[in-house]
């Protein structure tokens, strides 16, 4: 880490609050299918594992935005498990009544904590619950189901839009959200041209990013309460299809996991694409899976689906050098990736 990272790291850390001392948690395809690791600039010793595991493959994984709570999409019934968190896993939280309907693929938590969203295999291929220490009551299904598997779900920083990227086509649709589902969107004028598997919304709310199955892999459209024109391409396209996508918590920066090496392909983002960043010198030892920012910025964690498993970087406008692997490191493929905020 150089020391301009070291600065703001320590800025961040600042004041002893939850956000300061983060952790990174990582979804991954054997038992006991989530690990979660203090983050200090590196991996410190894993926490225990919950004493009622996930009940299968761990597909996604996200804290809440107070800390206080860690849900794991997953392969097997009740396809979402959420726990307690406070350095470690506490006793998991009863199953919602109604259960998503098949394998949870991705999970999110509203920007205020207030809701729970889980994309899953089969229909309605998304599942939205009230959250508050425990699920509510599921909210109705939209009126206008998407089409296909729902592979990546994604609220607006300011929680008045979902996103769900699916299967099929138009492979993207959004909603008014407000504690329920409003009617779909217009479809982007410019559809993604295959399978999407992630979805995200920028830091300002003004952009939406989706990763795909097929070229370009990574395409981006203005956002204001519908898609606007999709923006030009970039210039050097990630190298195989899209897995998943993050922006930077500043928004100058746009991330995309990927198959093919170098398994990870970030871009400076102002409206626009700027020019590929430089890969790391050390690329992830398998297909991108999933990736995050730490909440500084300062790093970027890449999942992919070759031991380690788990790959971190600190980032300052471009990859520095590889971290250490953790000392325990996650036992299979790494799919989803989350720092606590």
């Amino acid at each position: 880490m150089s020391g301009s990272q070291q600065a703001v790291y320590m800025n961040h850390r600042s004041f002893g609050s939850p956000a300061s001392a983060p952790d990174l948690a990582i979804a991954h395809q054997t038992s006991p299918f989530i690990s979660v690791y203090p983050w200090s600039a590196g991996f410190g010793t894993k926490y225990a594992n919950p004493a009622t595991l996930p009940a299968g493959t761990g597909q996604g994984v996200a804290f809440s935005p107070s800390k206080a709570d860690i849900a794991v999409a997953h392969s097997t019934s009740p396809f979402i498990s959420v726990y307690p968190w406070s350095s470690g896993f506490g006793t998991k939280y009863a199953n919602p009544a109604t259960l998503p309907a098949s394998t949870g693929i991705s999970v999110v938590f509203s920007p205020s904590g207030a809701d729970l969203a889980v994309a899953h295999a089969t229909s309605p291929f998304i599942s939205v619950y009230p959250w508050s220490s425990g699920f509510g009551t599921k909210y109705a299904d939209p009126s206008t189901l998407p089409t296909g598997i729902g592979n990546g779900v994604a609220f607006s920083p300011s929680g008045a839009h979902i996103a769900l990227a699916h299967s099929t086509s138009p492979f993207i649709s959004a909603y008014p959200w407000s504690s329920g589902f409003g009617a779909k969107y217009a479809d982007p004028s410019t559809l993604p041209t295959g399978n999407v598997n992630g979805v995200a919304f920028s830091p300002s709310g003004s952009d939406i990013a989706v990763a795909s199955s097929s070229s370009p892999y990574i395409l981006v459209y203005p956002w204001s309460s519908g898609f606007g024109t999709k923006y030009a391409n970039p210039a050097t396209l990630p190298a195989g299809p899209g897995l998943k996508v993050a922006f930077s918590p500043s928004g100058a920066d746009l991330a995309v996991s990927h198959f093919t090496t170098p398994n990870i392909s970030v871009y400076p983002w102002s409206s626009g694409f700027g020019t590929k960043y430089a890969n790391p010198a050390t690329v992830p030892t398998g297909n991108g899976r999933n990736v995050a920012f730490s909440p500084s910025g300062t790093d970027i964690a890449v999942s992919h689906n070759v031991s380690p498993f788990i790959s971190v970087y600190p980032w300052s406008a471009g990859f520095g050098t590889k971290y250490s692997n953790p000392a325990t490191l996650p036992t299979n493929s790494g799919f989803g990736v989350a720092f606590s905020p």
